[in-house]
């Protein structure tokens, strides 16, 4: 898929690698298997947004993945997002799309909010929630007519 489909029809929380056609490149080669590596990334799609105008220019619109979160015993010390145009030439697949009844925490609401946790359950965000405390969390079910809607639009994992 492209950038700009992965924008059009995966859902928020969805994983999603981005691939390059390129075949990965030998250990020996350090430079050439990171940036192999910064292009072959998986995440999970937490931010989607609109084009932007400023002025005269326009901007493209984006998404963001999250890949991983560093720290210990608990603490997130550095997160790690990557956030793509929609006019990237890399290629992408939905790998796993939330499931029916879990619950996506946003940290504000509005179009640009920002998926920061994806819980089994509504009482599951609740205690992620307690713990972590976003006071102005937003949380969205994962409904069985978006999953139907994937599922005829054939937007299963492709």
């Amino acid at each position: 898929m492209s950038a700009s489909l992965i924008y059009d029809l995966a859902p928020i929380g969805s994983s999603s690698p981005g691939q390059t056609d390129r075949p990965r490149p030998p250990e020996r080669f350090n430079k050439k298997l990171a940036a192999w590596q910064t292009r072959n990334s998986s995440g999970r799609l937490i931010r989607k947004e609109g084009p932007r105008q400023s002025g005269n220019y326009v901007s493209p619109g984006y998404f963001t993945l999250h890949e991983a979160d560093f720290g210990g015993k608990n603490t997130v010390v550095m997160r790690i997002h990557r956030t793509f145009g929609l006019e990237s030439n890399l290629t992408f697949k939905v790998l796993e799309r939330p499931a029916l009844g879990s619950v996506r925490v946003f940290d504000h609401a509005g179009p640009n909010a920002e998926l920061v946790h994806l819980a089994d359950n509504r009482e599951a965000a609740a205690a992620w929630l307690e713990e972590h405390g976003y006071p102005n969390a937003v949380l969205e079910e994962v409904t069985a007519d978006e999953v139907a809607a994937a599922h005829v639009e054939g937007r299963v994992a492709a």
